[in-house]
């Protein structure tokens, strides 16, 4: 037993007998760590954390890379217009 069961037990024995005051810091102990578990998957682990970061500098390369692609196809088009307006 924790500190806080063992304090909780002295307490409820003054009401009710051992057995039972047992009996109920254990049921109140498998319902606390039954509703971590539930909330533990709510939470990142490092693992997920280190997967999000790779996934966000592959999305970052990826939108970098389609950038310049965007940017390329401005200039050239820019050119041609510009060629195609002044050699008239």
């Amino acid at each position: 037993m924790q500190v806080a069961e063992i304090e909780l037990y002295k307490v409820l024995k003054t009401k009710f007998s051992e057995n039972e005051a047992e009996t109920i810091v254990a049921n109140l102990e498998l319902k606390i760590q039954g509703k971590f578990d539930e909330r533990k998957n709510d939470f990142a682990t490092k693992e997920d954390l280190a997967n999000l970061k790779v996934e966000m500098e592959r999305a970052f390369k990826d939108q970098l890379k389609w950038m310049f692609i965007f940017w390329i196809g401005q200039l050239a088009s820019f050119i041609a217009i510009a060629k195609f307006i002044f050699h008239q």
